[in-house]
């Protein structure tokens, strides 16, 4: 006789029994981290652990004990099923991504802070080549297009695979390939970084010279520092604040840079427009030589508009200090601080440009509104909105210094980190830090003529805005053929080259026939 198999209900009370003793795989809520990339205590979640199971599971067959270290080490790995997000080890020991932990506010500080600056009180000498109308609807076109781009860069900043793109040179690379990607960003991109910052030397001490001598006056009996050692002591008070370790740490840095920015920005245009305009003032087009320079002289009013609108290359460094998930992927707190960054970006440039080309005409000076307020109304304005005004462009210089620096530092450190394979000490990061202050200072004092040449390599530096994010939305996206996205991205994407050419041209050809007055180490 066949033995008889008794199949015995567990009941719902068993089940639950047995289920209870069956430890659950959970995905980490937030940020993903895996077991195995948590080299730096800045990985560390500080996710609940695996309730360990009980005592006679340890003495399961020796492949039980790999089996339940495989599921341990992939419930860290993956945050839903077939999909897995992919983090660098090593952008936890790098300025920019060391610290994940920030929002749509810091987001919306440090877009302000890159997004408005000193380029912004020099856009009124576009309408002089443009006049009312075309000034106007260049400036517009100008500001719909970047804001197109920079929300494609934005959508980039993550892949299907899981990748994050957390710096411009990364996410060209994966476009256009390893060598051709560094051959199109890595001089634009470190131009828009270390340039800056040398301009920014420039004008925080000739801005420190003008605050010392608005405030002390002409009766002043005080021994003036000379141009040189103004640029030193800019280059000092950037230097200490340079230390602060990573991109999210000066995040109240860029908030007061904003502000600043937001000030000047405002106060520039209202005292312009409420005192009496000058004599003379004219709105008509300047007549020049031939249509030959005419042209050339529009072309240089468009590489005006264009270098306001700068901050591109910063973008998908900010993207990438903020927590990433499925459900709640960093574009949306990215894009959120982005946009509201730029309804008060526009509420500073398009009154400066108009109110400012409306109180001036053609008798702007080349060095935009400050020069401008200075030089016709320094008689009917009092010295402390004068003096004030100085210093909110002191400040908000030191304060774009430091997150236009901080791709140069996290580059820098890259190259120690991926040689030794460990982070870099206090001791080197500091060191860093103050050389490249100390590099930026002597190329200030050396190439003083070098804001003359912004108008060339702002040319150069013009696709990393209009271009570039739409060729890799092209290129990684892959849009249907022939479709409306995949005509527009095409469209744009050749005229932003068009358009940078025939800067750099017009660049070149005013130097050329204008002229440019060179001096080495003899700062103005």
């Amino acid at each position: 006789m066949g033995e008889v198999v008794e199949v015995v209900n567990l009941g719902p009370v068993a089940k639950a029994r047995e289920e209870a003793e069956t430890p659950a795989i959970s995905a980490p809520p937030f940020q993903l981290q895996c077991p195995s990339m948590a080299r730096s205590p800045l990985l560390d979640t500080g996710r609940p652990k695996t309730p360990k199971s009980p005592f006679a599971s340890r003495l399961m067959t020796p492949i039980a004990s790999p089996m339940k270290k495989a599921i341990t080490s992939m419930q860290g790995c993956l945050e839903e099923v077939g999909h897995f997000t992919k983090l660098d080890p090593q952008d936890a020991w790098l300025p920019i991504t060391e610290s994940r932990n920030g929002n749509s506010f810091y987001s919306a500080f440090h877009t302000l802070c890159s997004g408005i600056g000193v380029q912004a009180l020099v856009l009124p000498l576009s309408f002089i080549a443009l006049g009312w109308t075309w000034g106007i609807l260049c400036l517009s076109v100008a500001f719909i297009w970047q804001m197109y781009t920079l929300w494609l860069l934005v959508q980039l900043h993550e892949s299907e695979s899981g990748a994050r793109y957390s710096r411009y040179l990364r996410l060209s690379m994966a476009a256009f390939g390893e060598k051709r990607g560094k051959l199109f960003a890595l001089l634009p991109t470190m131009y828009l970084s270390g340039g800056t910052c040398v301009t920014l030397i420039m004008i925080g001490g000739a801005t420190m010279k003008i605050f010392f001598q608005t405030i002390c006056g002409a009766t002043c009996d005080v021994n003036p520092l000379t141009t040189l050692e103004w640029y030193v002591a800019f280059t000092c008070c950037s230097i200490v604040m340079a230390q602060l370790p990573n991109l999210n740490s000066i995040a109240g840095v860029s908030l007061i840079g904003a502000i600043t920015a937001i000030l000047y920005c405002t106060l520039t245009w209202v005292v312009s427009i409420s005192k009496r305009r000058p004599v003379g003032v004219s709105y008509h087009p300047l007549e020049e030589k031939s249509d030959v320079e005419r042209l050339f002289s529009i072309f240089n009013a468009l590489g005006i508009i264009g270098f306001a609108f700068r901050g591109h290359n910063l973008v998908l460094e900010i993207q990438g200090t903020m927590p990433s998930s499925v459900k709640r992927p960093s574009r949306v707190p990215m894009w959120r601080g982005v946009k509201f960054a730029y309804i008060i970006i526009a509420m500073c440039l398009f009154p400066i440009a108009i109110g400012g080309y409306w109180a001036y005409g053609n008798l702007i000076p080349n060095g935009g509104m400050l020069d401008a307020l200075h030089k016709y109304h320094a008689h009917d304005t009092s010295r402390f909105l004068l003096g004030l005004t100085s210093l909110l462009v002191v400040v908000n210089s030191l304060s774009s210094f430091q997150i236009y620096a901080m791709p140069v530092f996290d580059n820098l450190e890259l190259r120690y980190t991926s040689k030794m394979n460990k982070p870099c000490p206090w001791w080197l990061r500091s060191g860093i830090r103050a050389a490249f202050g100390c590099l930026a200072f002597f190329i200030a004092v050396a190439l003083p003529f070098l804001p003359s040449l912004a108008g060339l390599i702002g040319g150069i530096a013009l696709p990393i805005t209009l271009a570039y994010p739409s060729f890799m939305w092209l290129l990684i996206k892959k849009p249907k053929k022939y479709s409306g996205i995949w005509y527009l991205n095409w469209v744009l994407g050749a005229l932003g080259m068009v358009v940078s050419i025939l800067v750099v041209t017009g660049a070149i050809w005013s130097i050329v026939t204008v002229g440019m007055e060179i001096h080495f180490f003899k700062p103005q």
